[in-house]
């Protein structure tokens, strides 16, 4: 992922390790990288400020009946990309670099890493050469695609039982 044009955006939150920035043209939001972060760093434990039983477009699912709004709330900012450079880990609760981030990158991660099934199914329009399209839950996705990303323990099980 690249670093963001910063000149197309404001600055409306800072949280230690990220900032949250608007776009000027949108009022799309994004959590932009304050700090570097290493492979499998973590990048913030995360819990919950509430549990649900169904999804929303602002839960992270964590089992089967629980899809909990994320604590710190500023989490909720980051967005969906095909090639995701962080990982909600729902079994540690920590929030995780998959790849190096720096300051100024937008943290991102795969939408279907945590949700089996999606409330808002959304055209990606990441624009990462291996992006899938519409994103939908990972129910909805062969195991081929769902090979190539980090999984949470919960979807992994899911879509083991795929092959079943």
């Amino acid at each position: 992922m690249s670093t963001i044009a910063l000149s197309a955006t404001v600055v409306t939150g800072h949280y230690g390790f990220a900032d949250i920035h608007k776009q000027t043209d949108n009022d799309h939001h994004l959590l932009v990288s304050t700090k570097n972060f290493a492979p499998e760093q973590v990048i913030s434990p995360f819990s919950s400020s509430e549990i649900h039983a169904t999804p929303s477009r602002y839960t992270v699912q964590v089992n089967e009946h629980e899809h909990i709004i994320l604590q710190p709330a500023f989490l909720q900012y980051i967005n969906h990309s095909c090639n995701p450079n962080a990982f909600f880990n729902t079994t540690t609760m920590q929030l995780i670099a998959l790849r190096t981030i720096e300051p100024g990158d937008e943290f991102t991660f795969f939408y279907p890493s945590t949700e089996w099934f999606m409330a808002d199914p959304f055209q990606c329009l990441c624009g990462e050469a291996n992006c899938i399209g519409i994103i939908r839950g990972a129910k909805e996705l062969s195991v081929d695609v769902l090979a190539n990303y980090r999984l949470t323990d919960f979807i992994a099980s899911k879509r083991n039982h795929l092959n079943d």
